[in-house]
């Protein structure tokens, strides 16, 4: 039996485990539903010791202080020792469902429709996580074999839904026994169900707040207006002055350490058929891009850094008018990083614009929300990345294209931590309402991403001196 064949005949197998999983609602956010992260680590470790991993544990993540989610780890050797060793990354925690009158059906009682399967987590990620263990056993039974043709290591976090805040300890903590040569990433999304595609980096990010405090109190504007500064007029023309007439980004050497898009990117970028328009719609009804001048949409959201002003704030909001100079005025503001940006980096940069643009009178305050998310990028013609799109070609029966994505993740830390190349081979799609209500996942597109990772387990084990050669 050919691994499609073995796919095919198990596929309902396959997806009735996966609603039993998706049944389990293991929001982290949420404390009330703690118990149930729990659940769905247990029922991910019994699944991952049926199939055949022969080491399977659940990881507890924080201290007793201040406990986390738990992670599970699998690990599977294969028969030759020289063989490349490979670790999944992925999460079994969801996003919280309100507002749960959108939802069509219960988001924790998973149906199936019209060739779809819908609930929490079908997409993001539980699904794209059970793939791995079909395409194992297709590959395993194509080949008659009683261990997979790599190493095969699993690290399922339940905490990313919740910003991975105890996921780098983690990995530090553990990291002998995540050593690995390449790390693969089902977390992300392909262009269009017939425009199958491939991630290479993710945004960084991160985020602050601004505060301007003049005098200790509101005071008149008709007595003192125009004779003293205010916070409000001061913080306007310090978020204005954010970027220049290019929608170039002005915090000093912003753009230093950022990799620039190569041609060769920027031709594949321009063969996805985008449409504007559409974007637009999806876009909150948006009238017009905006941006960058000198890139596309596409490269401005995928792989060019950003500022933006999330939320401003101060002096009266409420009805009617109130003839005042405010004593503070406060903006928050975020920043999308790209590959070889380094949030600390820009946090300094922050400061120094802030200090510098602050007028006498003003006492300017920059708080960070966290010591921010790094980028991650995967260099297209990696022989990982060349591996996995041989293999995705192979199960879709087409070429495969390549795109980046403006989120971000913990996948940067992945691969500095453990020292090892990033590779994204995912299956969902943008109209997968991840996050959203109704998130749904389409069933064929979970199967060939099961048959390309039977396929990509056989490409690294064919030539270990070049994915060892990249670590």
């Amino acid at each position: 039996m050919d691994v499609r064949d073995y796919i095919d005949s198990n596929a309902r197998v396959f997806f009735d485990q996966l609603k039993a999983w998706l049944a389990i609602p293991s929001v982290s956010a949420d404390p009330g539903h703690h118990g149930d992260v729990r659940s769905s680590a247990q029922w991910l470790a019994g699944h991952l010791a049926a199939t055949g991993f022969p080491t399977v544990e659940i990881w507890d993540t924080g201290q007793a202080s201040s406990p986390g989610q738990p992670a599970v780890f699998a690990h599977w050797p294969a028969q030759d020792p020289a063989a490349p060793t490979v670790l999944v990354y992925g999460h079994h925690d969801v996003q919280p469902v309100e507002p749960l009158d959108e939802w069509h059906a219960p988001p924790f009682e998973p149906v199936e429709r019209d060739g779809q399967l819908l609930g929490r987590g079908a997409s993001d990620d539980k699904g794209q996580v059970l793939l791995h263990t079909l395409g194992l056993r297709a590959c395993l039974a194509a080949s008659a074999a009683g261990a997979p043709p790599v190493s095969l290591k699993l690290l399922i976090e339940g905490e990313e839904e919740s910003g991975s805040p105890h996921f780098a300890d983690l990995l530090r903590s553990r990291a002998d026994r995540l050593s690995c040569d390449v790390i693969v990433i089902s977390d992300t999304t392909m262009w269009a169900a017939d425009v199958p595609s491939m991630c290479t980096g993710m945004r960084g990010l991160i985020d602050a707040q601004i505060d301007l405090r003049g005098a200790d109190t509101d005071v008149h504007s008709g007595s003192f207006g125009g004779g003293v500064p205010n916070p409000l007029h001061a913080l306007a023309t310090l978020l204005a002055g954010l970027h220049d007439d290019q929608g170039r980004v002005t915090l000093p050497g912003f753009y230093d350490a950022v990799l620039p898009l190569t041609d060769a990117e920027r031709a594949l970028f321009a063969r996805l058929p985008f449409d504007e328009k559409a974007w637009l719609a999806d876009a909150g009804d948006s009238q017009a891009t905006a941006g960058e001048a000198g890139y596309t949409t596409l490269e401005r959201v995928w792989a060019r850094p950003t500022a933006e002003v999330n939320g401003l704030w101060g002096g009266h909001t409420g009805p009617g008018a109130k003839t005042i100079v405010p004593s503070q005025g406060h903006a928050k503001v975020s920043f999308r990083l790209v590959a070889n940006q380094e949030p600390a980096d820009i946090a300094v940069a922050l400061r120094e614009y802030v200090a510098a643009r602050t007028p006498p009178g003003i006492e300017a305050t920059v708080t960070f929300g966290g010591p921010g998310v790094r980028p991650a990028f995967s260099p297209l013609h990696s022989p990982g990345v060349q591996a996995a799109k041989r293999a995705m070609e192979r199960a879709f029966g087409r070429e495969v294209l390549f795109t980046r994505e403006g989120g971000s993740g913990p996948e940067a830390d992945l691969a500095d931590i453990l020292g090892a190349p990033l590779v994204f081979v995912a299956v969902g799609l943008d109209e997968d309402r991840i996050h959203a209500p109704n998130e749904k996942v389409e069933m064929t597109l979970l199967l060939r991403g099961a048959e390309a990772v039977a396929y990509l387990w056989e490409d690294l084990a064919a030539d270990p001196a070049g994915i060892t050669a990249t670590r």
